[in-house]
């Protein structure tokens, strides 16, 4: 495998480089390799991918943080290390625990005589997470992925009951099915009765004399699966959306749990998100603003025409009604905020220069003089004193 570059080179910042100085990288390395300005270019397709990458690992504060740490075998199996649950932890993550075994363990099993939950009752299964990155305009409109996860299944075998096919489960002699036994101590106070996890069935409730050998008798497999995803309209960078019933198989008949979706949004190489709104730089020539034009603006719905007015000047902002990004599980859509940027010419040939110099005359302006020093209505009156 080709060793890689390392990512903060990729987008030429500083190991230091804040999240803002990151996202700004990114976007100029983007518009300068992106595919639409280099149609057919095998090289900048790479480096724009590339730069995709650097920026999906550094703008995440955990991968950022392991890459810092391990390099790329922090952030990617292939170099050894990386993979496993992206958000380091979380909602079980196909763990089967009782928080009640972990408190009896320190209080031999409860305060005597307290009400235990049923053993054999059923159980919500856990939540998993995931995450996908997607692009700046799937995340204003919407649209469906399919992920790939690794949860916990009833097994097929045994349907969930952990027995053989053809047998099943018996109550626990020992404890009833209850899932726990009454223990007297006697101490300087007295007999103490408490209650501990049954040690036969292991609180359980019940035994299993041959138990299943796809699922080892637990009644469920961990298994990987591709779940399609709806991403609603307008959802933003790095929010969590929940997909119901996705999540791990419950036990003993009860409920799955729910897969939670992080969301990353790859910056756009021309628009800015505001809210709903959407800013975007539109640059125009001097001609343009001074004559006015009709331009072509580029939206999220594509090329909408416009009219620039005569005398436009540079940093005038003009809005797009409703071509921004539609309201989040809402109605309507945030506006498109046009910054108008006025480009005066850096180098002039000679006729070019002699034709302003007639221009300027015309307008009666006097060189050295700056633009809008002219005496007004109150200086005059202050004058006149």
């Amino acid at each position: 495998m080709a060793d890689k570059r390392d990512y903060y080179e990729v987008l030429g910042v500083s190991k230091g480089a804040s999240d803002d100085e990151i996202k700004k990288a990114y976007r100029k390395k983007a518009k300068e390799y992106h595919p639409d300005l280099h149609p057919g270019d095998a090289e900048a397709e790479a480096k724009f991918k590339e730069a995709n990458e650097a920026y999906e690992v550094l703008s995440d504060s955990d991968k950022k943080a392991r890459y810092d740490q391990f390099g790329h075998a922090g952030v990617d199996p292939n170099y050894g290390a990386g993979g496993g649950n992206p958000f380091g932890g979380g909602f079980g993550g196909g763990m089967d625990f009782d928080l009640g075994d972990i408190f009896g363990s320190f209080f031999g099993g409860g305060f005597g005589g307290g009400r235990q939950s049923n053993p054999n009752g059923p159980r919500r299964g856990e939540d998993i997470q995931t995450r996908v990155t997607i692009s700046f305009e799937e995340a204003a409109k919407g649209c469906k992925r399919t992920v790939d996860v690794n949860r916990v299944d009833t097994c097929s075998d045994c349907h969930g009951s952990g027995a053989r096919a053809g047998t099943s489960a018996k109550t626990c002699p020992d404890c009833g099915g209850r899932g726990y036994v009454n223990v007297q101590q006697r101490t300087a106070f007295g007999v103490i009765s408490t209650q501990k996890s049954c040690p036969k069935c292991s609180g359980k409730g019940k035994v299993i004399d041959d138990p299943c050998q796809k699922c080892r008798g637990t009644g469920r497999v961990s298994t990987k699966a591709s779940v399609e995803v709806n991403i609603p309209a307008g959802i933003d960078d790095r929010q969590i959306f929940s997909v119901s019933g996705a999540g791990n198989a419950g036990v003993n008949g009860g409920p799955k749990g729910d897969l939670k979706v992080a969301v990353f949004v790859r910056p756009h190489s021309c628009f800015e998100r505001d809210g709903y709104n959407v800013w975007l730089e539109q640059r125009i020539s001097y001609t343009q603003a001074a004559l006015g034009d009709n331009i072509r603006i580029p939206t999220l719905d594509g090329d909408v025409k416009f009219d620039i007015p005569a005398g436009t000047q540079s940093g005038t902002v003009f809005k797009l009604g409703g071509k921004g990004i539609q309201i989040l599980n809402g109605r309507g859509r945030g506006d498109q905020l046009v910054r108008i940027i006025v480009d005066v010419p850096k180098s002039l040939s000679h006729r070019q220069k002699e034709i302003l110099m007639e221009f300027e005359k015309e307008l009666g302006v006097q060189r050295g003089a700056p633009v809008g020093n002219k005496e007004g209505f109150f200086d005059k009156f202050k004058n006149k004193k």
